[in-house]
């Protein structure tokens, strides 16, 4: 049985938004500054932090701009198997 999660999508994209301007201004960073060193537009970036919105590798290149990258790239990487038909599939 699958695991509850209790925030609509758009909840999720909006605390991962919080968490990257929390960095941004931690390490004292303005949008423009973040839009220049990463290559996302600034309408991108100042959407991502006001509505949670944003394209993958946008996101991905922000991560890579705050030294988070790892984060994106452990994304489904600890999903636990769930029965011993989903180890069958894994090498079909």
């Amino acid at each position: 049985m699958g695991k509850y999660v209790w925030e609509t999508a758009e909840e999720i994209d909006m605390e991962l938004a919080k968490r990257a301007k929390k960095i941004r201004k931690r390490r004292g960073i303005s949008q423009e500054e973040l839009s220049k060193r990463s290559g996302v537009s600034y309408g991108s970036v100042k959407r991502f932090e006001t509505t949670g919105m944003i394209s993958l590798v946008s996101l991905t290149k922000i991560a890579m701009e705050l030294d988070c990258v790892d984060d994106i790239k452990d994304m489904f990487t600890k999903a636990a198997y769930r029965n011993i038909q989903e180890v069958i599939n894994e090498n079909k």
